[in-house]
Formats: C-alpha cells, sequence, structure tokens
C-alpha cells in the first residue's frame, strides 16, 4: 500500500490519495476480501470458495449448504466454512447472505484481531456505519437482522456487543462490494474490503474497481498525479445527475458536490431531441417522446419477467419507431430501450436487428461516458460479438478492438475477460483477412462452420435495469 496515503478530503472525510503518478490501466493496490459469501439467490450454484459458476457442484456433507467445485475448493474453503458449518446445523435453517457475512467477518476478527494483514490501512471500528442516518424501513430491516443473527450465533462463540454487531451490519450495508463470477459478467456474492472502504466517490472518476482472481484491483482510468485524491463512481454515470445525488443520498449518506452533479455536466444530451440538419424538435415534442419511452419501459419489463420475449422486441420495437425520429442517440431512455432490444433479439438469433441496436447504443455510450468506462468496454465487446454472430465481420472485428482496448485498461491483461476477448480479437483479425481475399468464400466457410457447429444460444435477457451492476452491494 506504498503507493497510497489517507489523507481528510475536503467535505468528504477520509479518503486516499496517491503517493507517486500513474497512467492509465496501472494498479494502484490490490487487495484480498476480509470475507465474502455467495448470495442467496445463487447460493446452489456458485462455489462458496472460487465464486465460479458451474454446473455440477459437491454440497457440505455437513450442514448441506455450500457448495464447491470440488474437494480443493472445499478445503480451501474450510477454514471460513468451519464454524459456519456447525452454526447452521445448530441453528436449523441457513440465515440471509448479510447474517452470514457479519458472522464470518467477527469470526475472522475473533481469531486475527482487527487489522489482518499488514497491508490493510483501517480498522473495520473505524470504518462509518451509518446507522444514525437510516429510514424507519431500513431501521426495522437492521433489528430483524440483529435479532436473527443472535439466534444464530453460536453460545461458544466470542459474545459482542449489539452496537457492535449493529455497527458491522451498517458497514457491510454501504461498504460491501460485489463479487463476481470468474468472467466478471454476473454479481454472485458480496464482501468486504476495508481499503476500498476509503476511497471517496466521484461520477467522473479517475479510478475503477474490478475484481481479478480473487482479489479487487484498484485501476487508474488516465494519468493521475502524485497526491491527487483516487476516486471511484458508486453508481453509473448514465443516470441525470439529480437520480445519481437521490441515490447517493439514500444509499450513501452524503450530498455529492462533483463538478459532474453541481454542473449538470451532460444531462442535456441524456435527454435531447434529435437534430436533423439544424432543426430539432420543440420541447413538447421531446417530452412526449421521453414520457412514452419512460412508460414503455416498464411494460417490456413486465413482458421480460415473464420470459415473453417477443413481446419484448414488439414493444421495444413500437417505441423505438414512435420516439427514435424525436429523440437524440444519447437519449438514456432511448439507450436503454436500444440495449434490452439488442440483447433480446441476440437471444432469439436474429443478429442482423440485435447488431444494428448494439451499433446504435455503443455509438450513444461513446457520446456520455468516460472513453476508458468499463460499461463502454463491455457494450463494445457484446456490440462485436452480435456483428460476429450476423456474419458483419468488418465491423464486428472494430467493436472487439475497440473493446480490447479499454478493458486492458479497466480490467487488465489477466483478467480471465481479457483473455477471452483477446482469444476473439485474434480470430476476427483472422477471418476479416479470409473476408479480404474472398468474400464468397469466406461466408461459405463460415456457414459450413456453423451447421457444423450450431451457435450457442445466448444468456437470458437480464432485467432493463441490471446491466453492469453498481458497484458496491446494496440489500435491495
Amino acid at each position: 500500500m506504498e503507493n497510497v496515503a489517507i489523507f481528510d478530503s475536503p467535505g468528504k472525510g477520509r479518503g486516499l490519495k496517491a503517493t507517486k503518478e500513474f497512467w492509465a490501466g496501472d494498479v494502484i493496490f490490490s487487495e484480498a476480501s476480509i470475507s465474502a459469501v455467495v448470495f442467496d439467490s445463487l447460493a446452489d450454484r456458485i462455489c462458496h470458495s472460487c465464486f465460479r459458476r458451474q454446473d455440477k457442484l459437491q454440497r457440505c456433507g455437513q450442514c448441506k449448504f455450500a457448495h464447491y467445485c470440488d474437494r480443493t475448493c472445499q478445503r480451501a474453503g474450510w477454514a471460513e466454512h468451519k464454524q459456519e458449518c456447525g452454526a447452521i446445523k445448530t441453528y436449523g435453517k441457513v440465515p440471509n447472505e448479510n447474517i452470514r457475512l457479519v458472522s464470518r467477518i467477527l469470526w475472522r476478527l475473533d481469531k486475527e484481531g482487527g487489522v489482518v494483514s499488514d497491508t490493510q490501512l483501517t480498522t473495520l471500528e473505524e470504518l462509518e456505519d451509518h446507522t444514525a442516518d437510516m429510514q424507519e424501513d431500513e431501521l426495522k430491516e437492521l433489528k430483524v437482522d440483529i435479532h436473527n443473527f443472535l439466534d444464530y450465533w453460536p453460545r461458544n462463540s466470542k459474545q459482542h456487543l449489539v452496537e457492535d454487531i449493529s455497527h458491522m451490519f451498517g458497514v457491510i450495508n454501504c461498504n460491501g462490494f460485489t463479487v463476481s463470477d470468474q468472467r466478471g459478467l454476473q454479481a454472485v456474492g458480496v464482501g468486504l474490503f476495508p481499503n476500498l472502504c476509503l476511497v471517496n466517490h466521484d461520477c467522473w472518476p479517475n479510478c475503477t474497481v474490478i475484481l481479478n482472481h480473487g482479489k479487487i484491483e484498484l485501476r487508474s482510468l488516465g494519468k493521475i498525479s502524485e497526491g491527487e485524491e483516487l476516486t471511484v463512481g458508486y453508481v453509473d454515470y448514465i443516470n441525470l445527475s439529480e437520480e445519481r445525488r437521490r441515490l447517493l443520498k439514500t444509499q450513501y449518506f452524503f450530498d455529492c458536490t462533483c463538478e459532474h452533479c453541481t454542473n449538470h455536466i451532460k444531462d442535456d444530451l441524456k435527454m435531447a431531441g434529435k437534430e436533423v440538419d439544424g432543426v430539432k424538435p420543440s420541447d413538447e415534442q421531446v417530452k412526449e417522446a421521453t414520457d412514452y419511452c419512460f412508460g414503455m419501459l416498464d411494460k417490456l419489463e413486465k413482458a421480460r419477467l415473464n420470459g415473453d420475449y417477443h413481446e419484448v422486441v414488439k414493444i421495444c420495437k413500437e417505441c423505438v419507431e414512435k420516439t427514435e425520429p424525436v429523440l437524440a442517440d444519447t437519449h438514456i431512455y432511448l439507450l436503454r430501450i436500444w440495449s434490452t432490444l439488442s440483447e433480446v433479439q441476440a437471444y432469439l438469433q436474429y443478429f442482423d436487428d440485435a447488431a444494428e441496436y448494439a451499433r446504435k447504443m455503443v455509438e450513444g455510450y461513446m457520446k456520455l461516458y468516460h472513453p476508458n468506462n468499463a460499461t463502454l468496454g463491455m457494450a463494445a465487446m457484446r456490440a462485436g460479438v452480435t456483428h460476429w454472430q450476423a456474419g458483419q465481420i468488418e465491423v464486428g472485428h472494430g467493436m472487439i478492438c475497440k473493446a480490447y482496448a479499454i478493458l486492458m485498461i479497466t480490467h487488465g491483461p489477466t483478467h480471465p475477460i481479457t483473455k477471452d476477448l483477446d482469444a476473439m480479437r485474434i480470430q476476427t483479425e483472422m477471418e476479416l483477412r479470409m473476408f479480404k481475399q474472398n468474400e464468397y468464400v469466406y461466408h461459405s466457410m463460415r456457414e459450413a462452420a456453423l451447421k457444423n457447429k450450431p451457435m450457442a444460444m445466448m444468456h437470458e435477457p437480464k432485467s432493463v435495469e441490471e446491466g453492469i451492476k453498481n458497484l458496491f452491494h446494496r440489500r435491495k
């Protein structure tokens, strides 16, 4: 941790600053969690030790709850699971993920003390819990969790004061970091990383955080000068400044005063009308299209939850037909429609349509996001793969190269998804050379290959709200 130092950030409290100069893609620090648990909803599909998604997992023979890839993972996870295993058997049921995480943390602190490694910059007691700022419904949930924790906590373990237990629940509620699967595509659990908790928010941050081989990495998005504060984005920048401020206030209990919120930077683009030959639609037309788009988002989400993807496509296309002539390609509701439409069309294997909307989505994102934003990189990767699936090798290779350049900065060369993307880049580059030499031969070979090896279905489309997860886990 020689690259960073704790300091008092004006208006924010404690923060971290750089003690040397960094450039895009530099790893400022990496950190293992004090503890992490798999989400309740994925407990039987994710390994509780390495957090990999596997088709067949071995279940713990004692508690019947924890699942592992194999004996190796089970042995690796036993130190953390040992006390949990006995507690679950005695309790007779499995408590929720927050209770399991607090329990694992307290067992580790009881064994090793408040500082569990030489690189830990702060104790958990020093972290903010914001329990005094919670709303009434949140306080009720907290009291229920504490009550259930006390029933679950073994009598032969060290007993803790209710205030200390409450503090720990508050800490993970506003500082828990989402743990992703091995490819970094899905949030599968939550963990606590004390040093990361010291990194403050900015809507236009100079750092990003990624989970890589079990540790988080704080990576620089561009040049950072010595002495400059290190920041990450707690919420997605695609939201309007007013909505970001609301989310930050309700979820993380502070008022954002960053430049982008204070000056409402890019809010005009996010709600803009489409300009054609210097002519813009009226404010009334833009408002009508915006309201219509917003209403359709609710309808398509209901259809998605019902698994009626053809209805999702129908709703999206109706919305596009009505609003695309009026709304700019940076309008955030139209971008969400395009994103959903491209994902569902790819799932249904209508790849030409999917590619068109994926390309529009990326072009809009490029005007809104930081050029090294991970969300932009993932969107470009998705668009590249979709164009490849549609047989549009030139655009597909270009998108994949763009995505690779971004993910080399945000994820780094050793991350599994960057390695996958590099393999795609090499493959599409080879195919592009073949295409330029003889288009007919290329398409003939491609068609024969796809017949011999049918293209796998895409993953089921996610919620339009889900996308890339917020940086920090919040219990809903």
